[in-house]
């Protein structure tokens, strides 16, 4: 898997900022503390989707007014700039980016202390674009050995944002998290449904809404900062 086979296979720039949210609010609701998936409104003037592992591998999906901006950190990847005497990028990672999103290379979030862009793949798809692009001529790495998953320039780590999302989430929390988490919850979220208190309890039962004393009065619990964090990412709810 390199971006090449990503590029081929990410779905349309409004499917991917839907599937990004989903990732984030399944994290939220299942989690709520470091986020490995997380969703921005205000990333500067435009939107982002971040995944970080806590392991130094990472990825950004940047919505811009012009198009998408992707990019892919994986640490131990051959084509990382840290593997070079000049900390210079792959060949060819950014031949072709077009002219609109090459502010996006100067973010300080993507750059070193030097203000080096650092990054393993970037991907990229214009408002009127037909398919998502990657660099040109690029030249990969062997993999490194048959365990690697992420592929020569980490792109796979990208492979979640893709078709079969519902079973690579369900995959994903069961490795993470060690829980046999609600596929028709899942399913629910990531179709951008509103969110309904039965589907929240079925992912995470835990989320109730606390009582003060004998009496009706409830203060402000988890529920209500997950209500908040989910009017933040902009995602649907119905009842909680």
């Amino acid at each position: 898997m390199t971006a090449y086979d990503i590029a081929a296979r990410l779905p349309s720039i409004d499917r991917l900022r839907q599937r990004c949210k989903a990732l984030a609010v399944l994290e939220r609701i299942i989690d709520g503390g470091a986020a490995y998936y997380a969703y921005t409104p205000s990333w500067g003037p435009d939107e982002a989707a971040l995944m970080s592992n806590g392991s130094g591998d990472e990825w950004a999906v940047v919505f811009t007014p012009d198009g998408v901006f992707i990019r892919v950190f994986d640490h131990e990847s051959a084509m990382s700039p840290y593997g070079d005497p000049d900390y210079e990028l792959w060949p060819g990672l950014l031949d072709g980016l077009p002219v609109e999103l090459r502010p996006q290379i100067e973010e300080p979030a993507f750059c070193d202390e030097a203000g080096q862009f650092i990054a393993t793949a970037v991907l990229w798809r214009l408002a009127g674009d037909d398919r998502w692009h990657a660099g040109d001529g690029i030249v990969f790495p062997p993999l490194r050995g048959p365990y690697d998953d992420t592929g020569p320039d980490g792109s796979a780590m990208l492979e979640i944002l893709l078709d079969d999302i519902v079973d690579r989430f369900v995959e994903f929390a069961s490795d993470y998290y060690e829980i046999e988490v609600d596929r028709p919850a899942v399913e629910h979220v990531v179709a951008n449904r509103p969110l309904t208190d039965s589907v929240l309890q079925a992912l995470n039962p835990q989320l109730t809404v606390a009582e003060r004393g004998g009496g009706q009065q409830r203060h402000p619990d988890g529920r209500e900062r997950l209500r908040t964090d989910l009017a933040t990412i902009g995602y649907p709810i119905a009842a909680l």
